[in-house]
């Protein structure tokens, strides 16, 4: 019997058909390697922005304190440069060179006297031009004969603030007698100086003299109208209020009379160590009583004859750097002589200052609207009021400046707002029968056209 062999198949297909055969010279990579390379690679970002993140916040940390630690060291030391030491401020200015090159005697509060009579000035609320005449000892009108542009250049410069200045004539028939018993006229040549072009004359051939205004922008601002019992302003309405600070420390206000000159009270510079300039800050256009945007001061010049019963109580400050005009920083206009403010007549103060007697500061720039008080009222304060002297404010009490509102503007609007009076002392604050004394601005003008030429 025959018996059939049975032949074995041999298979070639893979046992997993969806799995492919590696081929000769070929790697297969892992499908997960993209993945954890690009969670390291996340990894290693966030690493460095957390350490970028660390080192900001330490640089930080470390800029804080160096400005507290400057501030501190301010407050207590003064740096002498050449000999590279540290001295105590109670020994800068104090009359007594501790540095080498007497730089803590360089860079100190001055007092100034006007040796002289300034020869220039507006007189009346008509703002009518008056030359001095030293040789004869009295005033002269100018008569509008001749007068022109550059005339109107050459007298503003001179007296001090000036944009696009601007004249015009009044008729001689129309002015207070002490305004019509002399005259003079310029002359035709393009002046240097405007007393140059000065002659004398019996009369104004045209019958008129002129009246001058001196800037555009003085005493605009945004609105036309805490002091205690006062109320919350802004700084647009009152653009010529600046917080005078020592030190970081709110010290005393002041009012911008031109970009580069404010104006003060002379007792903000009594206290010890307050004659060095490098503590003195003007800050300005701020609402809220802060330090942002801070100017240094260049000089600060404290009129000579003040003494300790603050009389002649002014002081003129000069920025290191003219400050920018603009809605929030604009000067206050100074009068002219003689305005002729009546009793009652309206005045604004504003100021930071205590909102009661010994009690905080004001963060919010304030405002309080008082009448002038007659001087025969004022003088119920006994000798110590003076010509240099003004007092307003209501003999009730309830409004009134106070502490920390020293130095700052009385004002007064008459088409522009003009600067008729600074803070400078009274009995307390806001008590009853004790209004406020200023400095009466109308008496210094002829100190204050002085400072601004000489020091300019």
């Amino acid at each position: 019997m025959k018996a059939n062999a049975q032949v074995v198949e041999v298979n070639f297909t893979p046992l997993n058909p969806t799995q492919q055969v590696p081929q000769p010279g070929k790697h297969k990579v892992p499908m997960t390697a993209p993945k954890a390379q690009k969670v390291k690679w996340l990894s290693k970002k966030i690493k460095a922005i957390i350490t970028v993140l660390i080192v900001l916040v330490i640089l930080a940390i470390l800029a804080v304190a160096a400005y507290f630690i400057k501030q501190l060291i301010d407050s207590k030391y003064f740096f002498c440069s050449r000999s590279v030491k540290f001295i105590p401020l109670n020994k800068v200015c104090d009359g007594n060179e501790d540095c080498s090159g007497a730089e803590d005697e360089s860079a100190c509060v001055m007092k100034y006297k006007a040796n002289s009579t300034f020869p220039l000035r507006l007189i009346s609320s008509r703002n009518v031009l008056q030359v001095y005449s030293p040789s004869e000892g009295i005033w002269k009108s100018v008569c509008s004969e001749g007068f022109a542009k550059e005339h109107a250049n050459t007298a503003c410069k001179q007296l001090g603030y000036t944009v696009d200045p601007s004249y015009n004539t009044v008729q001689v028939g129309l002015l207070s007698s002490g305004l019509k018993m002399s005259f003079c006229a310029v002359g035709s040549n393009k002046p240097q100086t405007f007393l140059s072009t000065i002659s004398d004359r019996k009369v104004c051939s045209t019958g008129t003299v002129v009246t001058l205004t001196c800037s555009v922008d003085c005493g605009v601002s945004r609105n036309q109208n805490r002091i205690v019992g006062g109320q919350d302003a802004i700084i647009e309405n009152w653009p010529w209020q600046i917080s005078l600070q020592s030190s970081g420390q709110h010290t005393c206000g002041g009012s911008l009379v031109s970009p580069r000159w404010v104006v003060t009270a002379a007792h903000c510079f009594n206290g010890e160590g307050q004659k060095d300039l490098s503590i003195w800050k003007v800050v300005s256009a701020n609402t809220y009583l802060g330090s942002s945007g801070a100017y240094s001061v260049d000089k600060i010049i404290i009129n000579g004859d003040y003494n300790s019963k603050n009389d002649y109580d002014i002081a003129m400050i000069r920025l290191q750097s003219p400050i920018t005009v603009g809605e929030s920083r604009k000067p206050v206009c100074l009068p002219p002589q003689d305005l002729g403010l009546k009793v009652g007549d309206n005045l604004v103060v504003t100021g930071w200052g205590k909102l009661k007697e010994n009690g905080n500061m004001s963060p919010n720039l304030q405002k309080a609207q008082i009448p002038l008080i007659d001087r025969d009222q004022c003088m119920a304060f006994g000798n110590s009021v003076t010509p240099r002297m003004i007092c307003a404010g209501f003999l009730t009490g309830q409004v009134d400046s106070c502490q920390g509102d020293s130095g700052g503007p009385l004002v007064y609007s008459s088409s522009r707002w003009m600067l008729v009076g600074v803070v400078s002392w009274g009995l307390g604050c806001a008590r009853q029968g004790h209004p406020g004394v200023y400095t009466n601005v109308d008496q210094m003008l002829d100190w204050i056209h002085s400072v601004t030429q000489e020091f300019q």
